[in-house]
């Protein structure tokens, strides 16, 4: 008596947890405030999304340090997305140096993808002088002038005036050597560079069409060694409230006077006061550690009047100009386009550095329609499937069949409950998992009826023929659960987010299907059993 009390506190605990869970799948707008709000969250194949695969480039790091380069990239990208608010994402370690990232649900996938690679490079760069920079602008006209075959891209921009040279064919002939100075000379006057990036005196400015060249540019050795040492080019940001107009092209000191090792936080601000670059827009406040601003404080203090570039990711954001000495170690970020992408700034800051650089190889972005697709084809397999089952149940153990299909559907609410209150995402490998422990849990029911009617041929009565049923098939069915429940976890240890998926809900199916088979099941025999002394038992 004993044993039955506990095991019908244990049914009925059991079924009120998991109509407790159910109910936010089902019910979810009509249930009261104090109801749990965990529910059932829809994988990237089922709600649409992107999954993007990045590989990590550590050829460069020594081999001690590489794999704890990937491990510290996986991270900070978690700290990333964590704080960017995208409801369960995976974010995974693949193969030696490949991270695999799922974004189920996401929106606004362009700024996911920003927001993933960026490196978070923090660095204050002193702005050169004028003179410095009417040099870089000679020498690059200069290089380009002399080796414009080398750049077919750039021959659109060649403002040399050729057919205007004056002289006769005769007289250059006969005098080689002053043609060679008059073509040298010409060549110098193309000026490539200063049509590529400038729109007048030293200011230097690009245009959105000519950007890439510019960018070609930079990637190329020889011309790279014709900046002046000690200098670099880098772009200005881009406007975000018009994306085509002119990005400006800064000429900074190439060693950077203080970097982001030294910042302790960064916080988005609203301007205040009457100042019209700050006031009523978002920037991003900068406070460094006691060494930073001690640093920070002799930058200043040593270049008044001179420009400091703010450089994020090898982007100028702002260069304002020094007025006095900085003390206290604050600075600020301004020139952000609006609250949105001062937060992402403020994200990769605070989520860290990457340790090396990441390329995307491999990117899927699913939309909404097919995850609908999919879950209605998920649903209507497991209909199908569940409707087999309760037929051919029904069909050949009659009105036993009809007590293993309340355990069926026990075993699928039980499924549903336990992934909502975990909060889990469930997939379309998933979804099949749900569907194969349809299967299993009638699998023990069969086990148990075969058993109970190989008893009842012997001559027993229904109640000991019930009991004996039960007790010669659970060893085997506890033996073929623990088997499959082992191949479960085995997957998903060594498995990816898809087969994670498909191998938690056939653990829960498996122990779920265990519990409506062995105990669910015998509980409703008994009663059934014991209330009528019955002679014959439909099975």
């Amino acid at each position: 008596m004993r044993n039955k009390t506990l095991r019908n506190i244990i049914i009925a605990v059991v079924l009120i947890v998991t109509a407790y869970y159910l109910a936010p799948i089902v019910m979810k707008d009509s249930l009261p405030s104090f109801w749990t709000q965990k529910s059932l969250k829809l994988g990237l194949d089922l709600q649409g999304g992107m999954q993007v695969v990045y590989e990590v480039d550590y050829s460069k790091l020594p081999d001690a340090e590489k794999d704890d380069a990937v491990k510290a990239a996986v991270e900070i990208i978690r700290n990333r997305i964590d704080q960017f608010g995208v409801a369960e994402p995976l974010i995974q370690r693949a193969d030696k140096n490949r991270i695999i990232i799922q974004l189920p649900g996401l929106q606004n996938i362009d700024r996911a993808k920003d927001l993933i690679g960026k490196t978070a490079l923090l660095e204050f760069k002193l702005v050169a002088e004028a003179d410095k920079q009417k040099l870089v602008l000679e020498k690059l006209d200069e290089y380009l002038g002399k080796n414009l075959d080398k750049y077919e891209y750039l021959k659109d921009y060649d403002i040399s005036t050729d057919n205007e040279i004056v002289g006769d064919i005769l007289e250059e002939d006969s005098d080689s050597t002053a043609t060679k100075e008059t073509k040298e000379e010409e060549v110098v006057e193309s000026k490539i560079f200063t049509k590529l990036t400038s729109t007048g005196g030293y200011q230097f400015l690009i245009a959105k069409e000519d950007i890439e060249n510019f960018k070609k540019l930079l990637e190329d050795p020889k011309f790279k060694r014709k900046i002046p040492r000690g200098l670099q080019l880098l772009l200005g940001k881009e406007d975000k409230k018009d994306p085509n107009a002119a990005r400006q092209i800064y000429v900074l000191q190439n060693k950077a006077e203080l970097t982001g090792k030294y910042l302790q936080d960064a916080r988005v601000k609203i301007g205040q006061g009457i100042d019209p670059k700050t006031s009523g827009k978002s920037y991003v406040a900068l406070t460094f550690n006691k060494e930073g601003a001690k640093k920070f404080s002799t930058v200043t203090g040593q270049n008044i009047k001179k420009r400091l570039a703010i450089v994020l990711d090898n982007v100028v954001y702002i260069a304002p100009q020094i007025q006095d000495k900085i003390r206290g170690g604050e600075a600020q970020i301004t020139g952000i386009g609006g609250t949105e992408e001062a937060q992402d700034v403020v994200i990769v800051l605070k989520a860290g550095n990457l340790p090396a650089p990441m390329h995307k190889i491999e990117e899927r972005t699913v939309g909404p329609t097919l995850g609908h697709d999919s879950i209605q084809a998920g649903f209507l397999a497991g209909i199908i499937g569940m409707l087999i089952v309760v037929i051919f149940m029904i069909i050949y153990y009659g009105l036993s069949g009809l007590i293993a299909n309340i355990a069926v559907a026990v075993n699928t609410a039980f499924i549903l409950a336990v992934l909502s209150m975990l909060e889990a995402t469930l997939t379309l490998p998933g979804i099949a998992g749900m569907i194969l422990t349809m299967g299993m849990a009638v699998d023990a029911n069969v086990l148990i009826f075969e058993r109970i009617r190989e008893e009842l041929q012997t001559g027993k009565t229904v109640r000991s023929a019930v009991d004996s049923g039960f007790n010669r098939a659970f060893v085997t069915i506890i033996d073929a659960n623990i088997t499959t429940l082992i191949t479960a976890v085995v997957l998903y240890q060594f498995g990816t987010g898809p087969i994670k998926g498909f191998a938690v809900t056939l653990s829960i199916g498996i122990i779920g299907s265990m519990f409506a088979a062995i105990i669910l099941v015998k509980a409703i025999f008994d009663g059934f059993i014991t209330n009528k002394n019955r002679e014959k038992l439909s099975i």
